[in-house]
């Protein structure tokens, strides 16, 4: 039968069972619906009878127990999944035997599984993957926004690039084209002003592809998003027509590049997840976090310093992450900036999307390593009012504006620097592995160009 859902469904001993066994049968009524199976998940407040065969007796299906009828059995459901090629996970459970961390779990079983899991007041679908690239890929997501996505594309571009693979990034932002755009910064000369003309075209000439053609010399594919769903789908995206178009160009290696938390619905061949040490570890041990920890071949943990993250917190998301997907390497970073010229014995006002509260760490790393002298920061690109302000106090002081291709870098910091007089000089961010590690310079280019080759390697096999 067309569209038919083969159900298992997750019930409770909390019920009574001839309550579970009539929703069973209205679900079972109901066209294009068959219920394949049914798990016990917990619960012994109604139950007269708890075993197995007394149970599947009375509600006239095959109900399948976990060792530990007190909990929630995750490793039979999955394994259940698989034995009846169920394509529903349909709960109907309920407190006390499952909350909100508990339905967590139980959606990302489904999600991996590629069904969606639902319930009474809700559904989570699997993420969107079409299958339309003709060349070897990896996908490049995170669990937050500002967390390195774009500065790690590049990066691993660039590696790429060294190999001589002849990369092309496809990224998808919120400030995207209403068509998929070329940018060749492989031919073109990206220059502020440049910037500044397609700026007043209405081009939002900060948006992610133009930092990747900028940061890493390269054909990069600007797509638009909006919406971003709790596992990561998106509501509208023509990145599907972006990956097309991929297909097309002069090129032997895509990288997708995710927006956010937003995951490109393409599907590739190898994904590099990107977790921020900075973030609320809550949003990493729980919702879909673990979902995305488990898609990862490799794990890049950026933020890995005082004060967004403690030492102690970054070897706790470690031990998580290892735990979640103990098949992945993580790998624990800092980002430093990289001046695309020499600001060397200049004054410098830098502009950034970083904290505050990691300024005085990213003043020092330009000064003793760039020779600069920087009169002012400001960390508010994507806050256009407070970022003109900060302008207005230390333009009078600078030589330079020094600014990362953020948000409102190019119809603000941009704008009003050149307009000042000042020389705009753009700044890339480069991940740097931290803490004690060996051989730790190179271990991140490693593990990014080990991903690749697996991903041409799997390419070719299928």
């Amino acid at each position: 039968m067309a569209n038919l859902r083969k159900m298992i469904c997750l019930v409770d001993g909390e019920h009574y069972l001839p309550v579970t066994k009539s929703a069973l049968d209205i679900l079972d009524s109901l066209e294009h619906n068959e219920i394949v199976a049914v798990v016990f998940i917990g619960g012994t407040e109604k139950l007269r009878d708890s075993s197995e065969e007394g149970i599947s007796e009375k509600l006239e299906r095959p109900v399948h127990f976990g060792e530990d009828h007190h909990k929630i059995p995750y490793e039979l459901i999955e394994e259940m999944i698989i034995k009846y090629d169920a394509n529903v996970l349909m709960d109907l459970s309920d407190e006390p035997i499952v909350d909100y961390s508990k339905r967590f779990k139980l959606a990302t079983i489904a999600l991996e599984k590629g069904i969606p899991y639902e319930g009474p007041d809700f559904k989570f679908d699997p993420l969107s993957e079409h299958d339309v690239l003709k060349k070897p890929s990896l996908k490049i997501l995170g669990t937050g926004k500002r967390i390195g996505k774009t500065a790690v594309s590049a990066f691993a571009a660039r590696l790429i690039h060294n190999r001589e693979y002849n990369p092309c990034i496809v990224a998808m932002g919120r400030g995207g084209p209403e068509k998929p755009e070329i940018v060749r910064g492989d031919q073109i000369e990206i220059t502020p002003q440049y910037l500044m003309e397609q700026s007043d075209k209405g081009v939002h000439a900060a948006s992610d592809h133009w930092e990747d053609a900028l940061m890493s010399r390269i054909l990069t594919i600007g797509c638009r998003r909006c919406g971003g769903g709790m596992a990561g789908d998106v509501f509208v995206t023509n990145m599907k027509r972006g990956a097309q178009l991929a297909n097309e160009v002069d090129a032997e290696f895509i990288i997708m590049e995710g927006s956010g938390a937003a995951i490109p619905p393409i599907k590739t061949d190898k994904h590099i997840v990107l977790v921020g040490a900075n973030q609320p570890i809550i949003n990493i041990q729980n919702f879909f976090g673990p979902y995305r920890i488990k898609l990862a071949d490799l794990v890049i943990l950026t933020m890995c310093e005082e004060p967004m993250a403690s030492k102690e917190k970054v070897k706790e998301l470690i031990g998580f992450i290892e735990e979640v997907n103990p098949d992945a390497e993580v790998i624990p970073t800092v980002f430093r900036p990289k001046p695309l010229e020499n600001i060397q014995n200049k004054n410098v006002l830098f502009a950034t999307t970083a904290p505050d509260s990691i300024k005085d760490v990213l003043v020092k790393h330009l000064e003793e390593n760039y020779g600069c002298k920087i009169v002012g920061t400001t960390s508010h690109l994507s806050n256009r009012p407070l970022l003109q302000k900060d302008i207005e106090k230390y333009v009078k002081d600078a030589d330079v504006m020094l600014t990362e291709l953020k948000a409102a870098a190019v119809d603000v910091a941009t704008k009003d620097a050149l307009e000042a007089g000042l020389e705009v000089v753009f700044c890339d961010n480069i991940p740097t592995v931290c803490y004690e590690i060996e051989g730790k310079d190179q271990l991140l280019k490693e593990a990014i160009i080990k991903v690749v080759d697996d991903a041409i390697d799997s390419f070719n096999f299928f």
